[in-house]
């Protein structure tokens, strides 16, 4: 399965570095995008080797991973990235958006009649059920609360693209109780 990451500068490393780190342990293949090859994070962490967001074919992808911060207010304006971001939630893909990355799925109208979560103080209505919970999975759609909530975000997208038995064979190597 592959998965597609959208990140541009500012965006919350402990929502984009857990995830990613915790996909590629599950075997998952993770692409990530922006439009540099280098991004830095709201607290200055870089990420490099970063593919450009135009010269991948994003129908590809099985996944979209968004995470938060404050690169989100960027992210709503980069029409690309919305173009991506419509093309997955039109085509029922799995689209996992942490903290304040919903927000947006929210602006465009995809949180009508669904349950989801975000960080609190962003929530708007969206026309949907929002949840005081740390992860929502709701159809193909998964959205969590905020950093805190990383982990437990990257293991229900991880089960819901490679399964229970993935996840739990992920979970046992990394707390060491094989």
């Amino acid at each position: 399965m592959r998965v597609l990451a959208i990140i541009f500068d500012g965006f919350e490393e402990l929502e984009a570095t857990a995830p990613f780190a915790l996909l590629r342990r599950a075997g998952l293949d993770l692409t990530i995008v922006s439009n540099r090859n280098e991004v830095v994070g709201a607290h200055y962490i870089h990420i490099m080797d970063v593919s450009l967001i135009n010269e991948i074919d994003y129908k590809d992808f099985d996944a979209l991973l968004l995470p938060g911060g404050p690169h989100y207010r960027f992210m709503e304006t980069f029409g690309y990235a919305i173009e991506i971001i419509k093309y997955f939630m039109n085509h029922n893909k799995v689209v996992g958006a942490i903290c304040a990355a919903p927000t947006i799925l929210g602006r465009l109208g995809y949180l009508k009649n669904r349950n989801y979560t975000c960080f609190t103080c962003l929530n708007e209505d969206f026309g949907g059920t929002y949840l005081d919970e740390r992860v929502i999975v709701d159809g193909n759609l998964i959205t969590a609360r905020s950093a805190a909530t990383s982990i437990d975000f990257a293991y229900e997208i991880i089960r819901k693209l490679s399964g229970e038995e993935a996840l739990l064979s992920l979970r046992k190597r990394i707390y060491d109780e094989e």
